[in-house]
């Protein structure tokens, strides 16, 4: 059985350096609107090829789209997603949108899928801190909201809401003025020279917990330890690895995007991939705090509504 695209191995354990961008790059494509023909198309003029060498079809690349596996996701018996155990290329927002975008194409009358620029919680609730998920409204328009408290207590206090556009841009339009300043490009190259560092690290934590999980089996297998002690011991390591990954899945975004040799930066920014855009969103901002609207059904940033954490840049390349 041929390994999947984007891991080093069948057992998924470790990703493939040299395959990670590509397919983020393919997903933010087809998120844009792209069709799996025009990603082929696409990742073959780049050099890019499939785990045995051949060319990317249409079929090949769907195929690519509807596997969890590239999330570090699985379906179980009653065909949720649940945690796999094992790295993700992308994250479960940008899976799960692929799925909205595959129902869209089947059906043909579904709104397509969006690819949200601030999410894995980039972008918080100003008022209760929750995360900011991608929500489209009433009319069918892509949005960002805090979800309310579900009977679970999970969530947060629902009051903010906003049109995803008109917060992107928003963001969208300051970056690009840092970008624009002098000097800020070489301090960028510098910040992810550190960054690498960290993947580095996260990358050697990630192994260290999955050479315990492995050696915890050796060592229940031989009864050096008991059932108990290994059901604990595994519940400690999965909750640090959920921890881990998804730190590691943000380090290599804002590690792995490039500005090139771009001159203008503003047509960069209006073509560049999702992906690489949240890479240096997440590279120069701590976070993008919303606040609620003044009233219902406004449709401007007022002031103070959108409130933008630099993040200190000189402090990331010092380690």
């Amino acid at each position: 059985m041929p390994r999947l695209y984007g891991f080093d191995d069948a057992a998924r354990r470790r990703l493939r350096d040299d395959e990670v961008d590509p397919l983020r790059q393919m997903v933010s494509r087809a998120l844009s609107d792209q069709s799996n023909q025009d990603v082929a198309v696409w990742a073959n003029a780049e050099g890019y090829r499939g785990t045995l060498g051949g060319e990317w079809k249409d079929a090949s690349v769907g195929r690519l789209f509807r596997n969890p596996a590239i999330a570090g996701l699985r379906f179980d018996d009653d065909g949720e997603l649940v945690d796999a155990g094992h790295p993700g290329v992308i994250t479960r927002e940008e899976f799960e949108a692929l799925r909205e975008r595959e129902k869209a194409r089947s059906t043909g009358d579904a709104d397509p899928a969006y690819d949200y620029l601030l999410i894995g919680g980039v972008s918080p609730c100003g008022k209760c801190t929750q995360a900011l998920t991608g929500a489209r409204t009433n009319a069918g328009t892509p949005g960002y909201r805090c979800r309310p408290k579900d009977k679970n207590g999970h969530g947060g206090c629902g009051e903010v809401r906003i049109d995803a556009e008109l917060l992107e841009n928003h963001v969208g339009e300051y970056v690009v003025a840092e970008l624009l300043k002098p000097g800020i490009r070489a301090q960028i190259a510098k910040a992810q020279e550190a960054v690498r560092k960290q993947v580095e690290n996260l990358r050697q934590e990630t192994d260290d917990l999955e050479a315990r999980r492995k050696e915890l089996g050796t060592l229940y297998g031989s009864r050096q330890i008991s059932g108990d002690a290994m059901v604990a011991a595994e519940r400690e390591i999965t909750a640090n690895l959920k921890v881990v990954r998804p730190r590691l899945r943000y380090a290599e975004q804002m590690a792995n995007f490039s500005v090139g040799g771009a001159k203008d930066l503003v047509k960069w920014w209006n073509t560049a991939p999702t992906a690489s855009k949240r890479g240096i969103v997440m590279l120069l901002l701590e976070k993008v705090e919303v606040f609620p609207a003044s009233a219902r059904g406004v449709r401007t940033i007022e002031p103070g509504r959108v409130v933008l954490h630099w993040r200190k840049i000189s402090n990331l390349s010092d380690g």
